[in-house]
Formats: structure tokens, sequence, C-alpha cells
């Protein structure tokens, strides 16, 4: 059970404070003092692992069976003793043009906090280190550590899509730049990101609801004075929201252009095939024509009449040349 404690503490009047290491008797302790409460903070627990924490907190089986299956949308569940709320923290590997998403988990109590955290994004240290700089945010209890997670969640989405444009900006000058990258390295880097904004807006979109709800009423265990900044962390989401959207028209736009310019290549393709053929076909007509084994055909016993004919052929061939070239189509 110790391997994935990351941090047991307990806060009184927003400062840590030393307590019991045993879980029933930091929170007894905790409950016992109205101005203090405690933060725990596990990662990826077995379900042995987590039957003291539920058993001694009383959390909901439900919401226990979410925590350990780590596969859960963004939302917000209200239990009796309990408010259950789900994050998927996001992070962009720039060098692999890949979005990773985590699972945050954390229970609400009247005194306490639970965080279970999934994969390897982890904001959650900067976010108890900040809030420990911060004694008058953590006064308010619980409901701190919820809104202080949420924002540092919703604002590194901020800074994953902007991340996402730059990279999005000079994909969309590559396929406009002449004799770009090949067809298939740019088609499958565009694919590529269709499949990462997807998985970014699985992260956002969802979580919509839930910071609507916090920054109503009607949600327990929620301090009224926190009602505001919980709407500051919704229209911060809208924006990331409304980013996310603006991620996919770009990415929809540069497909289309892309597309547009393999149409527009595989016609100068074909045209130039055809005027290569044409060329061809003319020599090739004439040669046919003289070679249909006649007895009685023109120009067949005049001594100039094999170098009129390639004269021919080549003047016929050094036309349809001038006249394609011309035209642009060679």
């Amino acid at each position: 059970m110790v391997g994935v404690i990351v941090d047991c503490a307990i806060y009184r009047d927003g400062r840590r404070a030393e307590g019991p290491s045993g879980l029933a008797e930091a929170l007894r302790v905790a409950r016992a003092d109205r101005d203090a409460f405690l933060w725990i903070g596990l990662h990826e627990p077995t379900e042995e692992e987590f039957e003291q924490v539920s058993r001694e907190f009383g959390l909901h089986p439900l919401a226990v069976e979410d925590a350990l299956s780590a596969h859960q949308r963004p939302k917000l569940e209200v239990y009796e003793d309990s408010l259950f709320l789900v994050l998927k923290p996001v992070d962009y590997d720039d060098a692999a043009d890949t979005v990773g998403t985590g699972e945050l988990m954390l229970f609400l109590g009247d005194s306490f906090v639970v965080s279970v955290r999934h994969g390897t994004t982890n904001p959650l240290g900067s976010v108890r280190e900040r809030l420990e700089r911060n004694p008058q945010v953590l006064q308010h209890g619980p409901t701190a550590v919820m809104y202080a997670v949420s924002d540092s969640v919703v604002d590194h989405y901020m800074e994953v899509a902007a991340e996402l444009h730059v990279d999005l900006e000079e994909l969309e000058a590559e396929v406009f730049t002449p004799g770009g990258a090949a067809y298939g390295a740019v088609a499958s880097r565009i694919y590529g990101f269709k499949r990462q904004v997807l998985e970014f807006r699985r992260a956002t979109g969802p979580l919509a609801e839930p910071m609507e709800r916090l920054a109503g009423t009607g949600v327990p265990f929620v301090h009224d004075d926190s009602r505001p900044f919980f709407r500051d962390v919704s229209d911060h989401l809208t924006r990331a929201n409304e980013q996310v959207e603006a991620l996919d028209r770009l990415l929809s736009d540069i497909l289309s252009a892309y597309l547009a310019q393999v149409g527009v290549r595989q016609n100068d393709d074909m045209r130039k095939i055809s005027a290569w053929a044409a060329m061809a076909a003319v020599p090739t007509m004439i040669a046919g024509v003289y070679g249909m084994n006649f007895a009685h055909m023109p120009e067949l016993g005049h001594p100039l009449g094999y170098p009129g004919v390639l004269v021919l052929m080549v003047a016929a061939s050094a036309g349809l040349y001038r006249l394609f070239k011309r035209r642009g189509w060679l």
C-alpha cells in the first residue's frame, strides 16, 4: 500500500500539519477539526491496495470500480457521502506528434480528498506545491483542491492546443511548398494529426458539463465561495474546446487543400501522358498506312517517298510538341 501512496497529509487552516500515519486515525483527526482536511494521493492502485482506502473513507462501490478501471470519460458523480470527478490530463509529444492522455479521479468528502492517478501525465505534484505556498486558498478545504487540480488540467489543455497549432501551421506550409514531401508521407501525417485531435477532444469535450455543474448550485461538498472559481475554469475550458474545434477545422482545410493539389497534379500528369501518346500516335498512324501492302498506293514507287514519309512523321510530331508546349501540357 505504501508504494502506491504518492503523498498523504493533513491540512489545518490552509497549512500542512503533522498527523497520524494510519488512514483511519488521520481521517478521524481531520474530521475532529472543522478547519482541517486530509489529502491522500494514489498512483495506479490495485483492487486490493485500494480496498483499505475505500473502506476507511466510505467511498461508493461504483465510483471505486470506475477509479480502478481507468477507462472513463470526464464526468461528475454525486453520491451520498462524496463527489467523484474524472479528469483526463493531456500531454503533447512534439517529437512524435502524439497526444497522450492520462486519467485522474478525485473523491471529495466533508473532510478529505482522495486523488487516484493513472498514466504518466501528472499535474498533481505541481498543484500540491502551489497550494501549499498559498494557504489562503487551502483554507477553503477540499473544494480548493478540486478547483486547483481542475484549473491546472484545463490550463494545460490551452498549452497543448497552442503546441498543436504551431505544428499544424508547419504542416500547412509543407503542403503548399512546391516539391514537398511525398504523397504518402503527407497524407499519413494529416490523418495522424486527425487521430490526435480526436483524442484531445475526448478529453476536453465531456468535461464541460461537470464544470458547469460545479460552477452552479446544488452540488454538495462544494464551498459556495468557490463557485466563481469553477466558472472561471469553465470559461477556460470553453476556450480550450473552441481551440480544439478550430484545430479540427484547420486539419479539414489542410486535407481538402492537399487532396485538391493531388487532383491537380494527377490532371497535369494525365495531360502529359496524353500529349506524349498523341505525338507517338501520329507517326504510328502514318507508318501503319504505308505498311498495308497494297499494290497501288501513292508514292510507293517515288524515289523520295521513304525520306518524305520520315520528314512528315518528324514534322507532325514537332508540330504537336509545339502545340502542347504552348498550352502548358508539357
